[in-house]
């Protein structure tokens, strides 16, 4: 039976859409929501990241991140400053006190999720990832060309660490 594109979009929307569910059930005692939870996870450990950056790994469009990062900012976990080495763009940091939100948020989410993907062993997940890391490049290096962009590769978009 030939594959067709449809199938494979339609199981990719399905396991991100039930992964974001579960993730949202840990989020909601914390009132975070998963691209706010994403974009912290994103800024963990940098020096800031600016803003288109940021968005393309997040895999938001930049007026959403714009207001995340708001959201963020009003809630002291998030701060903006100038690139000093490039003083046109705006970088996001984590605040202590956003670092250790992101740390309390990890912790809870992998309370819930666990060591690995529910429903895979780590051998299946360890040939899930690179898999799924190729897909989002190859998706990516075809989607610039059209004047669109996506997720890179390599970086799980939404994965605790």
């Amino acid at each position: 039976m030939a594959r067709q594109p449809q199938d494979l979009l339609h199981l990719l929307t399905r396991a991100e859409r039930l992964a974001a569910r579960r993730i949202q059930s840990v989020l909601d005692a914390f009132g975070c929501s998963v691209d706010a939870w994403r974009v912290l996870d994103l800024l963990s450990g940098d020096e800031g990241r600016n803003m288109t950056s940021l968005a393309e790994d997040a895999a938001l469009p930049a007026p959403t991140l714009t207001k995340i990062v708001d959201q963020l900012v009003d809630q002291n976990l998030v701060f903006r400053r100038v690139d000093p080495a490039d003083r046109r763009r705006v970088l996001a940091q984590l605040t202590p006190r956003g670092l250790r939100r992101r740390q309390e948020l990890s912790r809870a989410v992998r309370a819930e999720w666990g060591p690995s993907v529910p429903g895979l062993t780590e051998d299946e997940e360890d040939q899930l990832l690179p898999l799924l890391g190729r897909l989002s490049g190859a998706l990516a290096d075809g989607s610039d060309r059209a004047g669109t962009t996506t997720a890179p590769a390599g970086n799980p978009v939404g994965r605790a660490r």
